[in-house]
């Protein structure tokens, strides 16, 4: 039987869209930039854990904190 006349459940739910998502430009250009300053970030905690680190308790972070920052580099710049 076809259940032509039942409520869509895209209407009372739009987070299940399941579709491919569509980004602006600006959008994309905005992630991409997200991205470089956490790559940045975390290539300046490794060098910073490796010359001085004295100076990662006075950023606030444990050691714990930037080895699992720094295993989020990729393998070639860890």
């Amino acid at each position: 039987m076809n259940d032509s006349f039942a409520p869509s459940t895209c209407l009372t739910a739009p987070a299940m869209h399941t579709g491919p998502r569509r980004y602006s430009l600006a959008a994309l250009r905005s992630l991409i930039a997200e991205h470089r300053k956490q790559a940045y970030f975390r290539f300046e905690l490794k060098r910073m854990a490796r010359d001085n680190p004295h100076l990662i308790d006075d950023i606030g972070l444990t050691k714990k904190e930037v080895d699992v920052e720094i295993a989020k580099l990729p393998f070639w710049q860890r």
